[in-house]
């Protein structure tokens, strides 16, 4: 039994999908079971309700090998612990009470660097895995660096205004990678019950790319031109405010962007393994054209 975590976002659904692909049998935790796809729901088993709450993740938990964790968005928590830390806590004494061999979480690239204490949201990420590594269940947090599919939250403005605006500096080259890729990554450790231990795979996308590439790239695929403008920080904060953030989200984002663009996801090494597929040109290719 394998046990899926937030099965209608960007990430786990596309798990919840490659896992039934691989005959996999699933549990999944979900707030709204409406939102499932009819075609999963009827071969899956559901348990309604957050898990972040102690009698819902044991309920999930019982007789389940692996699991698939993502601490889900949170824009009006009262604290960044609060969002990552407090909300595993039941989640990890349920790993220990219900036996679970493996856990697999969704994560962030940047622990060890000298930015790490102070990355906000990321920050907060690694504090968590340290909650869940410190359990002694065999462990692998994805490294992730930023999402390529995130762009789709500006495409109005892309596709209207030719404008994909940043708080990077446009300039600065870092990876990126897929959600699919991500999916794929876990996947193939939830289905893999041979390893043991603690640690981390990264998933880097195939190279470095600024921000400026990336408007460039995206241009070339809409057919207009694309131009990269850096948003400058009163202007990122404020708009952050104006969506409902907290304080403490605003400050947990810029502080991750700052941290990004002085090393943060520069430092993970390069490797066959932590090299996945899909290059930016051939996401936009997928996801930009109508």
């Amino acid at each position: 039994m394998i046990v899926v975590t937030t099965p209608t976002g960007a990430i786990g659904s596309k798990v919840l999908r490659n896992l039934l692909a691989h005959d996999a049998k699933v549990r999944v935790i979900v707030r709204d079971p409406a939102r499932l796809p009819e075609d999963v729901r009827e071969r899956i088993e559901v348990v309604t309700g957050s898990h972040g709450d102690a009698d819902v993740v044991n309920t999930a938990f019982a007789g389940a090998d692996a699991v698939f964790w993502l601490a889900p968005p949170n824009f009006r928590a009262e604290s960044l612990d609060a969002a990552y830390r407090d909300f595993a806590r039941a989640a990890c004494d349920a790993f220990t009470s219900q036996g679970v061999h493996r856990v697999v979480g969704v994560s962030a690239l940047g622990r060890g660097t000298a930015v790490a204490d102070r990355a906000g949201f990321v920050t907060a990420a690694l504090a968590m895995d340290d909650l869940i590594a410190g359990t002694g269940v065999n462990f692998r947090a994805l490294a992730l660096p930023g999402f390529m599919d995130n762009v789709l939250r500006d495409l109005a403005e892309i596709v209207e205004h030719g404008v994909y605006r940043t708080p990077l500096r446009p300039d600065l080259r870092l990876p990126h990678c897929a959600t699919k890729d991500i999916a794929a990554a876990a996947t193939r450790l939830l289905l893999d019950d041979t390893w043991t231990g603690q640690g981390h795979v990264a998933v880097l996308g195939p190279e470095d790319i600024s921000s400026n590439e990336m408007a460039a790239i995206m241009g070339d695929v809409l057919g207009r031109t694309v131009h990269c403008e850096h948003t400058e920080p009163e202007a990122f904060l404020a708009g952050l405010r104006a969506s409902g953030a907290t304080e403490a989200v605003v400050q947990g984002f810029y502080d991750m962007m700052t941290a990004k663009n002085n090393g943060l996801d520069s430092a993970e090494p390069r490797t066959p393994q932590s090299c996945s597929p899909t290059g930016f040109r051939q996401w936009c290719e997928e996801n930009l054209k109508s």
